[in-house]
């Protein structure tokens, strides 16, 4: 209480620098300075969110002076540090009021929209993808999805950068349930990395970190394919010519074009003709043995396929 108390005087003290008075025009470089002083002090206290009240008067201050880099940076540490303050309460299992994590989102939106305005999306895009990682570790997958969203989009020049921020939204939607959102989103990945990947190398074939990518991404969407169950009729071009790699007509077929191992392809299609076959247990020596070379991710979605295979509910997941 009684750091409490003196946080307030001194801030008020500050704050009141800032009046304007007859003939009189306030310094407010001069308060900017002492405000983060202040937040220097709270830190080093342990007082976030204190800290972050005066990281955040320092972040108006420089708007006052019109210096938007200046703007940004405070308000970038306002945001981590209200941000700190939620995880704390967390692990202290306080009650979930989550006023530390609404201010620490504000301030992170304030931030992106100022260096969206400076035209450097990449420092947008590190806030939006930070915030982001910071939401899907609390389990607020919808939201963290919006400022990977965000990331992606701000991305559109640097275009590993934006394929890996496509990566984190599938992912949030794959978690979300939202499984179509998610092929849609994977087919996009794909697209866009073989087509970087061509301009990139100037070469025939994807490689490196791009190749990487579009193995990921087919894989992917091969077995959300199999759990989504999509009527012919209702199946897009791009969906249909990844399924015909691996149904019967392609089993003997060699002008297909995989970026798959061998082992992987062969095993897929093999996987996805039992699937059609309604085999059950040939899916589950095929899934056995595909176990170690799929994600974590990947996983999960066979083990949906698995289920709903051995448990149909007329209307995939």
């Amino acid at each position: 209480m009684a750091a409490e108390g003196d946080f307030l005087l001194r801030y008020r003290a500050v704050s009141n620098k800032l009046k304007k008075r007859f003939l009189r025009k306030p310094n407010v470089s001069e308060a900017g300075e002492q405000f983060g002083q202040l937040a220097k002090e709270l830190r080093q206290q342990e007082c976030l969110q204190y800290a972050g009240f005066c990281s955040l008067a320092v972040a108006r201050c420089e708007q006052t002076l019109f210096h938007a880099p200046g703007e940004a940076l405070a308000l970038t540490e306002a945001a981590r540090l209200f941000l700190q303050e939620e995880c704390h309460a967390h692990e202290l299992h306080c009650p979930a009021y989550e006023e530390h994590l609404q201010a620490a989102i504000n301030c992170y939106s304030f931030a992106i929209k100022v260096y969206s305005e400076l035209n450097q999306p990449v420092m947008a895009a590190s806030l939006c993808l930070e915030l982001g990682n910071a939401l899907r570790d609390m389990s607020k997958l919808e939201e963290a999805l919006i400022y990977f969203q965000r990331a992606a989009e701000l991305q559109s020049q640097v275009p590993i950068e934006r394929l890996l921020s496509l990566g984190y939204v599938a992912s949030c939607k794959i978690l979300t349930c939202d499984y179509d959102g998610a092929l849609a989103v994977l087919t996009e990945r794909q697209l866009l990395a073989e087509e970087r990947s061509l301009h990139a190398s100037g070469s025939s074939l994807p490689v490196g970190a791009f190749l990487d990518i579009i193995v990921g991404c087919e894989i992917s969407r091969v077995l959300l394919l199999m759990l989504l169950q999509p009527p012919p009729q209702k199946l897009l071009a791009e969906h249909a010519q990844t399924l015909e790699k691996y149904d019967w007509e392609a089993f003997d077929s060699h002008n297909h074009v995989s970026y798959l191992t061998e082992e992987v392809f062969l095993l897929l299609q093999s996987m996805v003709m039992a699937y059609q076959e309604n085999d059950v247990e040939s899916l589950k020596v095929l899934q056995a043995e595909l176990w170690p070379l799929l994600t974590t991710e990947q996983n999960h979605l066979l083990h949906l396929v698995q289920k709903e295979m051995i448990s149909p509910s007329g209307q995939g997941i």
